[in-house]
């Protein structure tokens, strides 16, 4: 029973020096706080995808009292590991991701136009706000073709994850 209790404290360490250091890069000031813009970024750094909802939801139950428009460290961290040894948000497999681009792409050609993608990300289910569709766009359009190739897209996002 002990070797078991000793790997859970051994993951929760990891967990612990892991988001130290992601909370650290968004810490200008070292004063243990950070912007709470800036939560969804660190919680993403660390492997997790939580939606927009989530997200809020989040921010809600981390904040002080009476929102500064900072979150404070010691009240990040017992949340954030409870969230990364729970596995919530994790990101979507690759076969599922490269599925729904397949059924935006009726005509079965490999990619989707700029123009394809913008209306899909601003109509379909939960809008991306205009900085995310930005930051998307610039990660996956072609510029030449003015379109994604999803496969290599999708590649790629699955990569930078690990």
């Amino acid at each position: 029973m002990a070797d078991e209790k000793d790997r859970e404290e051994i993951v929760v360490a990891e967990f612990h020096k892991k988001i130290k250091e992601a909370f650290e890069v968004f810490d200008h000031e070292s004063t243990n706080t950070v912007d709470v813009r800036e939560i969804g970024t660190i919680i993403r750094s660390l492997g997790c995808c939580p939606s927009e909802g989530e997200l809020h939801d989040l921010i809600a139950e981390i904040e002080e009292e009476e929102p500064t428009g900072y979150i404070r460290f010691e009240k990040f961290l017992p949340v954030m590991t409870e969230i990364l040894l729970e596995r919530r948000y994790r990101p979507i497999p690759e076969d599922v991701l490269l599925r729904a681009f397949e059924v935006l792409d009726t005509a079965k050609r490999g990619f989707l136009t700029k123009d394809e993608l913008i209306k899909y990300m601003s109509e379909e289910g939960e809008p991306f706000s205009q900085e995310e569709m930005e930051e998307m766009l610039s990660a996956a359009i072609d510029p030449e073709s003015n379109s994604v190739n999803y496969k290599d897209y999708i590649s790629m996002m699955v990569t930078d994850e690990n």
